[in-house]
């Protein structure tokens, strides 16, 4: 197993930023095979000012994403840095079990499915309080 990743190690290896940076540290990373992070979910989220102003709830789809970002530091720590970016290919059986919310933290886990040459397909897993939360199978095209 390799060190852990704090977020400045994150955005030296995944594109995205502020505030669309979803992933604040990986935890474990397993060679090529799986890794391990988290998301502080805090209400200063700018998503929280819309959904829902009556109950806040953090959205599916950014679960997914946050997932996906995770992943990408997976794949693409290995590249050059002026090769490193990867896009959604195609996301099946997503399902969500509990609500997301403010206080929580998103424990994230991906495991690789299936790798060729520009393409990727991984299991992903998102728990609060080791509650699974979320769960999906997300494939990626590597560009290069």
């Amino acid at each position: 197993m390799e060190a852990l990743l704090n977020i400045e190690e994150i955005r030296e290896i995944i594109p995205h930023r502020y505030p669309f940076l979803l992933v604040d540290r990986v935890t474990e990373i397993n060679e090529n095979e799986s890794i391990k992070g988290y998301k502080n979910i805090t209400f200063n989220e700018m998503v929280f000012q819309g959904h829902f102003p009556q109950q806040a709830v953090f959205p599916g789809v950014l679960i997914i994403e946050a997932l996906a970002q995770l992943g990408a530091v997976l794949v693409l720590r290995r590249f050059p840095k002026e090769k490193r970016m990867a896009y959604f290919a195609g996301i099946e059986k997503a399902k969500f079990k509990r609500q997301v919310v403010p206080g929580d933290r998103l424990d994230l886990e991906l495991k690789v499915v299936r790798e060729r040459a520009t393409f990727v397909i991984m299991e992903g897993k998102a728990f609060v309080d080791g509650q699974l939360a979320a769960e999906a199978i997300m494939s990626s095209a590597l560009a290069r």
